[in-house]
């Protein structure tokens, strides 16, 4: 269900009377990605919360790696293993180069395990 067919949902609930308006805020919020109370919409949010954490855990590998560890960190961070990575990569070349420029944003954007792992240092103190 898309999102402008469950506020939909929520409106005409709130017309006939089902939800209070504190009840229709927070199911709309929710809907909106904005809270993680229950509801129908939960696993859609857990779902969207999955991804989102998902790519904020990727990083490049240092040790499972041929040119720039991407496949390395793919293959650590899903289920694949990093040669299928690699294979696949190397199968969407053959698409107008789409495996080589994804490759090389994913090499650009994605951070290493070190600086994503590393906290940042703490400024000299004098005195």
């Amino acid at each position: 269900m898309s999102v402008t067919d469950e506020l939909e949902r929520l409106q005409a609930l709130r017309a006939s009377g089902a939800l209070s308006e504190a009840e229709y805020a927070q199911a709309k919020a929710h809907a909106l990605g904005g809270g993680n109370s229950g509801g129908s919409g939960g696993a859609a949010g857990a779902a969207g919360a999955a991804h989102s954490g998902f790519l904020h855990r990727l990083t490049l590998s240092g040790s499972d790696r041929v040119i720039g560890g991407v496949c390395g960190g793919l293959g650590a961070h899903t289920g694949l293993p990093s040669w299928a990575w690699r294979v696949i990569f190397c199968a969407m070349v053959f698409y107008f180069g789409v495996g080589l420029l994804l490759y090389i944003l994913l090499w650009i954007f994605i951070p290493t395990e070190a600086s994503a792992a590393a906290p940042p240092a703490d400024p000299p103190r004098t005195g």
